[in-house]
């Protein structure tokens, strides 16, 4: 299991992660810093290394990438006294080739990724002691978050930020500036917005569960209860009963004609996948999302945000309604979509996604990172960025992750593979058999399962060199179980049901290779 490789005879899935693995390889990019070589991955409309793009393509480029630690130590090593990151940096941009570090005042998510950056590099490379190294730097990042008074509201206790689109890096100019604004000054609007506390609370969630790995529990039960008190607030003032209104002002400034409460912003699916909403919410953003589905004259509804602000408002004639984050339809959200609708029983929405999106792909050979609502993709003449390149790795890496945490149904617990929840749904694909090996490319770590769909039951075999698994398995809709076998021996099984669709759970211990049987109800 050195590969990772999917195999099921067909196609369409087949040849997904191969499709997306190339996209991703576009783009790699390299700087030597301070004598090092420092090794990252781009986002398709600009050339630096940015701290949040590299974070969120780790979840595909991780499956064949052996360097997932330089650019991750490299941040970290630059950080600020006060605990503030870099978004970026870049040599080359501009004429001069001297090496230009960024950080743009009116982003509060910049540090809250480093935890979750630093906890996929450990996952993958299984490297306690750098773990030990870098934590420290995580802790300093979400103290600056929950200390500095442009990041932290005293009064709701939450992450705060200006007035801008979701998470995206320039606020409502409000004649302040000839084009887009990055300052924050006397006439910023500063904000409560969902998608800042969900990835604090996620960041803190992580950095719970590392601190308890290395048995530190004190610190353990801090960051646990920050979590908490972060998720509590947030539902229960940005929840609105269809999904997080965009932003809870904190100065009562609102823009003329803008209904907020209307308006689905990119980062309610990210949400979910954070564990922000409960089932029951998480259930409701997902149906909000069918519904404009249904109702939208776009080409697919991965709304950056919908309705879009007015055109121009927020500083560039660019920003047409429909047009990059004021509206344009971005794959990271349908990604990140699908990835939900999986988790939370809405398996043949999830695989609807994806297969609208791998039909995207295979036609073209291409991927953007936002598209027009009419299924033209971004230029750099209608982008506000400097870059349009047909390798978008966000959207395409969120696709590839809701494929193999959601479809394929493998998720790491713990690192290399060695607490796995196993959740494969190829069932509401209506295959009969399915291969998957999946392995990290920092370490060659990996685990493999044989999947085969008979009338009769299912068959199951599962490959690791020694792993903990935690079984829960789609059935075939009308299907019951009468029983289950490992190696031949009946194991205690429980059934779950998630909306309308039947789980089987059960607890496997593997060294190298055991063999499930799964036999349905005559």
């Amino acid at each position: 299991m050195s590969e990772t490789k999917i195999q099921t005879n067909n196609p369409v899935f087949d040849d997904f992660y191969p499709r997306i693995k190339k996209f991703l390889q576009a783009g790699v990019s390299e700087f030597l810093l301070d004598g090092k070589l420092v090794h990252g991955y781009r986002s398709p409309d600009s050339k630096p290394i940015w701290l949040r793009d590299h974070t969120l393509m780790m979840c595909g480029y991780k499956y064949f990438e052996k360097d997932m630690t330089s650019a991750v130590e490299h941040f970290a090593e630059m950080q600020a006294a006060n605990g503030r990151l870099f978004d970026y940096f870049v040599i080359g941009e501009e004429r001069e080739n001297w090496a230009k570090y960024v950080r743009v005042p009116v982003e509060a998510d910049v540090e809250y990724y480093l935890p979750v950056a630093v906890y996929a590099a450990w996952q993958a490379t299984g490297d306690d002691e750098w773990l030990k190294r870098m934590l420290p730097h995580c802790e300093k990042a979400l103290q600056y978050t929950m200390t500095h008074p442009w990041r932290w509201s005293s009064e709701y206790h939450l992450v705060k930020r200006a007035y801008t689109i979701d998470t995206w890096d320039f606020d409502y100019v409000d004649g302040r500036t000839p084009w887009l604004n990055f300052q924050i000054d006397d006439k910023t609007h500063f904000g409560i917005f969902h998608g800042d506390n969900s990835g604090f609370c996620d960041a803190c969630n992580k950095l719970s569960f590392l601190f308890g790995h290395l048995g530190d529990h004190t610190k353990k039960a801090y960051w646990h209860a920050t979590a908490e008190g972060v998720q509590e607030r947030t539902n229960q003032l940005c929840w609105n009963g269809r999904f997080y209104t965009h932003r809870i002002p904190l100065d009562g400034f609102r823009i003329p004609g803008v209904d907020e409460l209307a308006q689905l912003s990119l980062s309610n699916p990210y949400d979910i996948n954070r564990g922000l909403p409960t089932h029951a919410m998480a259930v409701e953003i997902i149906k909000e999302y069918q519904r404009r589905r249904e109702s939208t004259s776009a080409f697919a509804e991965w709304f950056s945000i919908d309705p879009p602000f007015p055109a121009g408002i927020f500083g560039d004639d660019k920003l047409l309604p429909g047009a990059y984050v004021n509206g344009g339809i971005m794959p990271l959200v349908g990604g990140e979509l699908a990835r939900a609708a999986f988790a939370h029983g809405f398996e043949a929405y999830g695989l609807d996604i994806l297969q609208r999106y791998e039909k995207m792909i295979r036609e073209t050979g291409e991927t953007y990172l936002w598209y027009f609502p009419d299924g033209r993709p971004s230029t750099k003449e209608t982008s506000t960025s400097p870059d349009a390149r047909p390798t978008d790795g966000w959207g395409s890496s969120a696709m590839l992750d809701a494929f193999i945490e959601g479809l394929c149904g493998v998720t790491d617990q713990l690192k290399l593979f060695e607490s796995i929840k196993l959740s494969p749904r190829w069932a509401v694909a209506e295959l009969k058999h399915a291969s998957v090996d999946l392995a990290y490319g920092a370490s060659g770590a990996g685990i493999g399962y044989d999947w085969q769909l008979r009338d009769d039951g299912c068959a199951l075999t599962i490959r690791a060199k020694q792993a903990h698994v935690d079984l829960h398995l789609l059935l075939p809709t009308g299907k019951q179980v009468a029983q289950v076998l490992v190696g031949g021996k009946a194991t205690p099984f429980a059934l779950s049901v998630l909306e309308s669709s039947n789980y089987i759970d059960a607890a496997i211990e593997v060294e190298d290779k055991v063999e499930l049987g799964i036999q349905f109800v005559e």
